[in-house]
């Protein structure tokens, strides 16, 4: 029998995002254990995750409802539970990114296995938000944002570039085949190495398995697309400080990032727990603060929106490939895998998360072109 007082508590708040229990509409969702009302109340987001992968409640379009949810700031209006505080007073006293645990996030999550990742991404592997402004699919749209990324930092033949958090090596072999430059990718996943530098065996592309900090020497460009949300609020300066060590005269760095809207020292529960070990997404306020006296942000582009149509579209795929996946993965992986990428949809379309790419120089450095 549930908790009536909860069970209240919960119709109330999703009536806020006309959202129905047991009701007939996409986004409506199904509860098929009672438990599930007390379990939101006392463990929020991680305890919406969970039950979810237990098979307590369904949705028909997690993305849909996710959407609402978000709208209505339905998170903000549940009291902040102790599972939350005990997350926020974790990441207060300890850096919960330093490099003692840089490698768990490539060990549970980028190592899961390159079957699943070949079948969900496009051909060269990208993990991060695809460019649809004139795609029509996600190989178009994969194949723009790297094009973007390279004419936004003004690659020439014989440059050097370094890539922090360099993934399966996508940015780097698109570089170095369109644009003959040399890249040196840094990366926590072994499995991402042994892929990229296979796959890139005839170019100047060297992948190496360490953490970014490590990276030495001086590039014509330094750049991340997809690390900062693994950097840490406690590590953004030092960040900035690699990056300008590592960064030549005259040369120009760049970073792709998730943002959230507000700035954040704690990191989402489920998320943490099950996907993204230590992540946390930045904001606006932490990046530039950290840039400060170093940088000068020469372009900010936002194309948030384009990560909701990256994200079905990985959805896609992974269902499409699951009847080959699942006696490997298993069905509560499936469910985690759903929610990960349905809800993260849900979140972009309703504005609550963002992507940037901003261009930065050192002060005194000819202004580049500017392309968008």
């Amino acid at each position: 029998m549930s908790n009536p007082y909860a069970e209240k508590a919960i119709r109330n708040l999703l009536d806020m995002a006309d959202v129905e229990i047991d009701g007939h509409r996409p986004f409506d969702i199904q509860v098929h254990n009672n438990d599930f009302y007390s379990r939101i109340l006392k463990d929020g987001t991680l305890g919406l995750g969970e039950s979810y992968m237990d098979g307590w409640w369904d949705c028909e379009a997690l993305d849909q409802f996710t959407d609402r949810v978000e709208r209505a700031d339905l998170e903000s209006k549940i009291e902040k539970n102790l599972t939350v505080q005990l997350h926020l007073l974790k990441s207060k006293l300890f850096n919960m990114q330093s490099r003692h645990r840089a490698y768990e996030v490539g060990q549970k999550h980028y190592d899961l296995g390159n079957d699943l990742y070949e079948a969900m991404l496009d051909r060269r592997m990208n993990y991060t938000c695809g460019y649809w402004k004139n795609a029509k699919n996600l190989e178009e749209a994969q194949e723009a944002k790297l094009e973007l990324i390279c004419k936004k930092i003004g690659l020439e033949p014989g440059m050097e570039v370094l890539e922090l958090g360099c993934g399966f090596g996508a940015f780097a072999g698109y570089a170095a085949e369109k644009y003959d430059v040399h890249v040196t990718g840094y990366t926590v996943s072994k499995e991402q190495v042994k892929w990229g530098n296979q796959k890139y065996k005839d170019l100047p592309v060297k992948l190496i398995l360490d953490d970014y900090r490590s990276a030495t020497g001086k590039y014509d460009r330094v750049l991340s697309i997809g690390l900062m949300e693994h950097v840490g609020y406690k590590n953004y300066r030092k960040y900035m400080e690699l990056t300008n060590r590592t960064l030549k005269k005259n040369g120009l760095a760049f970073f792709h990032t998730i943002g959230r809207n507000q700035s954040s020292t704690a990191v989402n529960p489920w998320t943490d727990k099950y996907i993204f070990p230590n992540g946390i997404v930045p904001s606006l306020a932490q990046l530039t603060t950290a840039m400060e006296n170093l940088f000068i942000v020469e372009d900010l582009h936002n194309f948030g929106p384009d990560y909701d149509p990256t994200l079905m579209a990985w959805y896609d795929n992974f269902t499409k490939a699951w009847p080959e996946l699942k006696a490997k993965y298993g069905e509560r992986f499936r469910r985690m895998w759903d929610f990960y990428l349905l809800t993260s949809a849900g979140s972009f379309r309703a504005r609550k998360l963002q992507l940037w790419q901003v261009v930065m120089s050192r002060p005194g450095t000819p202004q580049p072109e500017r392309i968008c």
